[in-house]
């Protein structure tokens, strides 16, 4: 019942934009494990849009902040006003909300950053002398574009670090261009999408609580350190790849690995976790926690490819 109800949302999803299925694979990946999304691409792919409707589909409050290099920690967090009857009294902020996209979050200034990273990595925030502990369902999708850098504010490595998943959107191919040219002739004659029931917070907390029993045999779970191992120590396997690593993974990473294969599996209708599951999240846990060196930022070499070049030395079990 739990994957249909996320199928029917997956489905809805699909209709709000064209492509974009790695895109919309770690948004439900995300919720399943209880992580937050970080999303790179041009302007103009429909990275917002794709995270409206996901909040859409789910019950719980949605709320959209523009990150500026002006923008206070207190914007985002809250405050303590003076209160009528005297004394002062807590405004909760944006943050307090079941999902929160954060647009263009490397515009945002270091203390802006640092509010954040305390309410994903502790999911509560601290405001003078009170910690207020966030949602149950908390999950925060950033944006940011890879152009446009002047002025920007570089997400620290901590900070990346608390992002389950970091998903790219690349430009569409041709025919799927023409598809969202249709899709936006029927926006512009104001045909409504149809609107699935919204799923439930319960029927979404049923549905990690499944994906835990997932079964990962002890052989995946070495696997996956060795992926993790590999990052940190690679001339043993292969002296160049060594070469491009500067730092690699942290033991977050093998969690979050684990945890997205388990997701992937529970998403695609498998009772236990295969190589391929663990295969195919790797790309999208490690990317953003390996620190190239810079010969490999020299030689222009993505940490996408590091992360490829990882899995074709690391023997499968």
């Amino acid at each position: 019942m739990s994957l249909a109800r996320f199928t029917e949302l997956q489905q809805h999803i699909a209709t709000q934009l064209v492509g974009q299925t790695e895109l919309v694979r770690s948004m439900l990946v995300c919720l399943l494990c209880d992580g937050h999304l970080l999303i790179e691409g041009m302007p103009g792919l429909a990275k917002t849009t794709a995270v409206k409707a996901l909040s859409a589909g789910i019950e719980g409050d949605y709320h959209r902040v523009q990150f500026t290099p002006d923008l206070l920690p207190s914007d985002l967090v809250g405050s303590d006003i003076i209160s009528p009857g005297g004394g002062f009294e807590f405004r909760a902020g944006p943050i307090f909300q079941n999902l929160l996209l954060a647009d263009e979050i490397n515009r945002a200034p270091a203390k802006v950053q640092s509010a954040l990273l305390e309410a994903m990595g502790e999911r509560q925030v601290t405001v003078g002398a009170k910690t207020y502990g966030l949602p149950e369902l908390f999950l925060v999708m950033a944006t940011q574009n890879p152009v446009e850098q002047e002025g920007t504010y570089n997400l620290p490595e901590a900070q990346l670090d608390r992002f389950l998943i970091y998903c790219h959107v690349d430009y569409p191919k041709r025919d799927e261009e023409l598809e969202i040219l249709r899709l936006d002739q029927s926006r512009f004659r104001a045909e409504r999408p149809t609107v699935p029931t919204e799923l439930t917070q319960e029927e979404l907390f049923r549905a990690r609580r499944e994906v835990a029993a997932i079964y990962l045999d002890a052989t995946l779970e070495e696997y996956i350190v060795d992926l993790v191992l590999a990052s940190r120590q690679p001339a043993a396997l292969d002296p160049e790849l060594a070469s491009w690593i500067r730092f690699g993974a942290s033991p977050r990473a093998s969690q979050a690995l684990a945890r997205c294969a388990r997701a992937l599996a529970w998403l695609e209708g498998d009772d236990f976790v295969t190589p391929f599951h663990v295969q195919t999240m790797a790309p999208f846990v490690l990317t953003h926690r390996i620190l190239l060196s810079f010969e490999a930022e020299a030689e222009g070499i993505p940490a996408a490819a590091v992360v490829e070049r990882l899995l074709s030395v690391v023997a499968l079990p």
